[in-house]
């Protein structure tokens, strides 16, 4: 618990402009002024505090709350607390500005003494106001404790502030953040008039926990002049985080339909889902209107852009978009690696890498991922290797279960298979379904039946539905001659339920996106698609 500290030795001489003659309210603004041009360190701010206690000052709760404000924001939030806990009388000013500058921090500390400071606040003050609740219900979300957020929303009922509009948000996004989203529904329905802060709390508790279809519904029920950029956002954001890249891009158009203007948050989504989808046509739609609106490209837009490109089949663009960008994050460069490894391009995606490393960017745990993976594509193992211990020993990142992924399919792809066996036995890691899966992979392309039969059953147990699984073993068997066994685990799949996922293309036309999947007919131009595929077959053939 924070200790309160004696204020009786602190020094009094002041330097201008710091030592103002603050006799009056009006004074204060001036006062707070001096302090952030004179500094922010600790011995400033006591110096700043002395005159306010010869003055009588620092009876006034106003500019003692303002005092508290300057010592926050300068990072002394211990000392605003000893000088909040030595005010004989504070009202509820100066109680919600203390608790809302303990809500700021990251320290759990922090936020037990702001439930100290509220639980007090009721012996000494005689009425909460509008602010008091929406600032401990922050609390009560760092602190995920929903119990006392129930406790807090039975005081707004009882004080009559169960109908103030930012109580409803502020209870609507505790429930929300602490799984309650069912009793922030029921918060949300009893509100008899609602604004646009109320409407997108309940539409961003849905898509923080996946509830993107609810969402949308909510959206639909929003009445169309209420409905903002950030509305939109929450759900086409919420589609796009939940890998529904189609339902995102339909709900962005939309949105552009009905001329709302989206924000840079927005676009970022749209892109994420244009990427996901591989629709280049409109992600180059958005990157004109981005240019059209002189809206300007912050690092994170630039970063998409290149994403989308990288993802969208056009690597060339992506580059040149690279090369454009200024100011570029780490980021930006492990995008720009990712997308060149991804596109079989492993010798350059090294030498971004060397790039990065001599621009004095220090790659993170997801750079290492995609360097690793461009290692692989390349057949560099003794790089790779080395890259990997050098993740711990040179820029102090602890690998996770995905770099010893990389590892092993490193390995396991230069045929290395006894090598990567034993990594996937040392880590300090139980082998996950994509280890096991990269091993059965290495086994069928080097044909080690004995690997490829254990990973298999290692793969039963973790994926049993899989049907790629059990194929690649088949497949193992038919190359190896064996065709009972191989005849024996397409019975074994037909007999435990598991069937082939159906191949699945796309292509995009006119801004459209065109799905075909194995075995279906239902597209209305079937029949002239499958003229056209064998004329094409015909004129291969011939030539």
């Amino acid at each position: 618990m924070w200790r309160r500290i004696t204020l009786t030795s602190i020094p009094c001489q002041l330097k201008p402009p710091i030592a103002l003659h603050i006799r009056h309210l009006s004074d204060i603004n001036c006062f707070l002024s001096s302090l952030k041009i004179q500094g922010t360190n600790l011995k400033t701010l006591k110096q700043a505090h002395c005159p306010m206690i010869i003055t009588g000052l620092h009876e006034d709760n106003l500019i003692v709350a303002k005092f508290l404000e300057a010592c926050s924001v300068t990072g002394h939030l211990r000392y605003a607390y000893s000088v909040f806990t030595h005010q004989p009388f504070p009202n509820t000013y100066l109680h919600n500005t203390m608790i809302r500058a303990l809500s700021l921090v990251d320290e759990p500390n922090a936020h037990s003494t702001a439930v100290l400071v509220y639980r007090k606040f009721w012996a000494l003050c005689p009425k909460p106001d509008t602010f008091t609740f929406p600032f401990v219900l922050k609390i009560v979300v760092r602190l995920s404790d929903v119990w006392f957020g129930r406790q807090i929303h039975s005081q707004t009922v009882v004080f009559g502030f169960d109908s103030s509009v930012h109580v409803v948000t502020s209870l609507i996004q505790m429930y929300s953040a602490c799984g309650g989203l069912g009793d922030a529904r029921k918060v949300f329905d009893e509100m008899p008039v609602r604004d646009v802060t109320v409407w997108n709390a309940l539409l961003a508790g849905y898509g923080k926990v996946g509830e993107v279809d609810e969402a949308r519904r909510l959206l639909e029920m929003m009445p169309c002049w209420v409905r903002n950029a950030v509305s939109w956002t929450c759900v086409i954001s919420g589609y796009a985080k939940k890998g529904q890249a189609r339902e995102a891009i339909e709900v962005f158009k939309r949105m552009l339909m009905e001329n709302v203007e989206p924000d840079e948050v927005t676009l970022l989504a749209a892109l994420s889902a244009c990427a996901d989808l591989g629709s280049l046509e409109l992600g180059e739609r958005i990157c004109s209107y981005v240019d059209h609106r002189g809206m300007k490209r912050g690092v994170s837009l630039n970063n998409a852009l290149i994403d989308m490109y990288a993802k969208s089949g056009n690597i060339t663009k992506a580059l040149e978009e690279f090369e454009r960008v200024s100011v570029r994050n780490v980021v930006t460069w492990t995008t720009m690696i990712t997308g060149l490894a991804t596109h079989g391009l492993g010798g350059e995606a090294l030498m971004m890498f060397n790039r990065m490393v001599k621009a004095g960017v220090q790659p993170n745990s997801v750079t290492f991922i995609a360097i690793l993976s461009a290692c692989s594509h390349v057949g560099l193992v003794g790089f790779g290797k080395r890259l990997f211990t050098s993740m711990r020993s040179v820029y102090g990142i602890q690998p996770n279960i995905e770099h010893f992924g990389c590892l092993i399919d490193l390995l396991g792809r230069a045929g290395k298979l006894k090598e990567a066996g034993e990594v996937s036995k040392s880590m300090p890691f139980e082998a996950n379904a994509a280890i096991w899966g990269s091993l059965l992979a290495a086994s069928n392309v080097h044909h080690d039946l004995e690997l490829g039969e254990r990973a298999l059953n290692q793969l039963i147990k973790l994926e049993p539905n899989n049907s790629g699984n059990y194929m690649l073993l088949a497949n193992l068997y038919a190359d190896l001659g064996r065709w009972d066994e191989s005849r024996m685990m397409r019975k074994m799949m037909k007999g435990i339920g598991v069937k082939k996922m159906a191949g699945e293309s796309s292509i995009e036309i006119e801004n459209r996106v065109y799905r075909f999947i194995s075995g279906d007919l239902s597209h209305h131009h079937v029949v002239k698609i499958h003229e056209l595929l064998q004329e094409i077959d015909l004129q291969i053939q011939s030539n």
